[in-house]
């Protein structure tokens, strides 16, 4: 009897379209990208914390899946992917995808050699000097703009602790770098020895803002209103600080 009446429970909840376990989960791919996103790391890291509680207290739950950048963009880019987004993402001016409101910040910088500091005072100063950068990273637009054209010397790699290792070497004049993944990354046992010899650039390119991207569609814009709502309801500050701290 107890067996009938939750089968038909289940029948009626579904047939009036309030829950699925598949409607209400969203799905996004992310990256490692610590301390804000990372499959081994506390709560999955600070972005993704704030990501599952705006929709948690909206009745929803949260599936991210990790990949490398470029993979992850992609996947959440294609019309038939189950994934509606990916984060965490820097704003840009695109048609594929709407964006939240913001799930946080981060200051982004140049990570230099003490020994070697990078001088300039406009971002067009920094053409003489020889920048990494992480393949299909969004940096400020002055800087994408300056790369697009050919007029500020680069190079790029997959991850930021390739950049780090290329500016301890001296292959690379300095690397443009969010300041909180510079600071994690130095205190990894595979990058401690270089953490003497490195310093972020005293001038702060910008501090950005992260959000997730949603696919531009109609259930992508949904989920994109849903998740603001829940944001709107959270304290993001203290979810992130508590884990930064952790991280720390």
């Amino acid at each position: 009897m107890v067996r009938w009446r939750s089968m038909l429970l289940a029948c009626c909840l579904s047939s009036m379209g309030l829950s699925t376990a598949k409607a209400d989960t969203l799905m996004l791919t992310s990256l490692l990208w610590p301390p804000y996103s990372g499959q081994q790391l506390a709560e999955q890291g600070a972005s993704i914390a704030v990501a599952r509680a705006a929709l948690k207290v909206m009745g929803h739950q949260l599936e991210v899946d990790f990949y490398p950048w470029s993979r992850a963009v992609k996947l959440a880019s294609m019309p038939n992917s189950d994934y509606l987004g990916y984060f965490p993402e820097y704003y840009f001016e695109t048609e594929k995808f709407v964006f939240s409101k913001s799930i946080g910040d981060g200051p982004l910088g140049l990570v230099e050699q003490k020994a070697h500091p990078v001088s300039w005072n406009y971002v067009e100063d920094l053409n003489r000097y020889t920048l990494g950068v992480v393949k299909d990273y969004v940096n400020t637009q002055a800087l994408d703009r300056m790369i697009s054209t050919g007029v500020q010397p680069t190079e790029a790699v997959t991850s930021d602790e390739h950049n780090i290792k290329k500016v301890a070497a001296g292959r690379i004049d300095a690397a443009v770098i969010d300041v909180n993944v510079l600071h994690y990354l130095l205190k990894q046992k595979p990058l401690q020895p270089l953490a003497e010899k490195l310093q972020i650039n005293r001038q702060i390119l910008a501090n950005k803002q992260l959000y997730i991207a949603f696919r531009n569609t109609e259930e992508g814009r949904r989920w994109r209103d849903i998740f603001d709502q829940g944001l709107a309801q959270i304290d993001v500050e203290t979810i992130i600080g508590e884990l930064l701290y952790r991280e720390d």
